[in-house]
């Protein structure tokens, strides 16, 4: 079992710390997604990042996301979410910083979590997330949040 999947766990999804005076749409997403600092979320970069979760979160490196990893991993990104939500709910209005009347979530929370749900996910629907039903739902997970249809995620695909 890995011993330092916490910390690695932690430090994949939230990346660096997300600053309070960043209240625009999309913004702690690209923060954390955006490997190179372009502003822009490439499928390339989707999947490495999307690999090194699963990577991470196997705790018995079978290949397999388990209920048990799978909850963990549902439990580190609602902690994210939250420290986000905290950052910055006061300058967000009248949403509160979940994503409501700002273009993130079509009254539905933020889109980029409907991308990482177990269901999602689990294309088999046998329980477990395998390697490969994680990484291959990444193109479709950025087609939801790829609002102008251009193949790659900004700020821009967030609205306002």
């Amino acid at each position: 079992m890995k011993t330092t999947v916490p910390l690695l766990a932690l430090t994949l999804l939230l990346g660096t710390a997300a600053s309070a005076q960043t209240m625009t749409p999309g913004a702690h997403f690209l923060q954390n997604w955006d490997q190179d600092g372009d502003g822009i979320v490439t499928l390339d970069e989707a999947m490495t990042k999307r690999n090194d979760l699963f990577t991470a979160f196997d705790a018995d490196e079978d290949g397999k996301l388990s209920a048990e990893e799978y909850s963990a991993f549902d439990e580190m990104r609602s902690a994210d979410q939250e420290m986000m939500r905290e950052e910055m709910g006061a300058g967000m209005g009248q949403g509160g910083g979940k994503g409501h009347g700002m273009g993130m979530g079509h009254g539905k929370g933020m889109p980029e979590e409907g991308g990482m749900m177990r269901g999602f996910n689990d294309a088999d629907g046998d329980g477990m997330v395998s390697r490969e039903e994680f990484t291959s739902r990444t193109a479709d997970w950025l087609a939801i949040m790829d609002r102008d249809g251009d193949g790659q995620v900004t700020a821009a695909d967030f609205g306002r």
